[in-house]
């Protein structure tokens, strides 16, 4: 069975730091894109950052490129998401989310994950 679950999340104030992790289980790491989307109340679900290829090759969201960092410790089958220069606008539900590669569609898209954690909130205080 395919698990994951998110840690990490909490309120920050801006500007600071925060890290997220994503433990997962049930599947072979190297063979999923695994990718961490947020979700705003009453905004759409988005994308945020992707990684796969066992951590080799990732993607990111115009909004997060240059303060977010994603990155794997294979040796433990988990993601970490390290977010920088945090602001109000980076308040959300964080999920993680993981596909067999290729997915199918755009790694932004979440149609294209099957398995999805239960979510961290982060909140950034102005």
């Amino acid at each position: 069975e395919v698990q994951l679950v998110e840690s990490g999340g909490g309120l920050v104030q801006a500007g600071e730091s925060i890290r997220l992790s994503c433990a997962t289980s049930g599947f072979t790491f190297d063979a999923y894109v695994i990718t961490w989307f947020r979700q705003a109340p009453g905004r759409a679900r988005e994308g945020v950052a992707c990684i796969h290829q066992g951590g080799n090759r990732g993607h990111y969201s115009g909004s997060v490129r240059g303060r977010f960092t994603i990155s794997t410790d294979t040796a433990k089958n988990t993601v970490f998401l390290e977010m920088t220069r945090l602001t109000p606008q980076d308040t959300a539900v964080y999920y993680c989310a993981a596909a067999p590669n290729p997915i199918g569609v755009a790694w932004f898209e979440s149609t294209g994950y099957s398995h999805w954690g239960q979510g961290t909130q982060v909140t950034v205080s102005a």
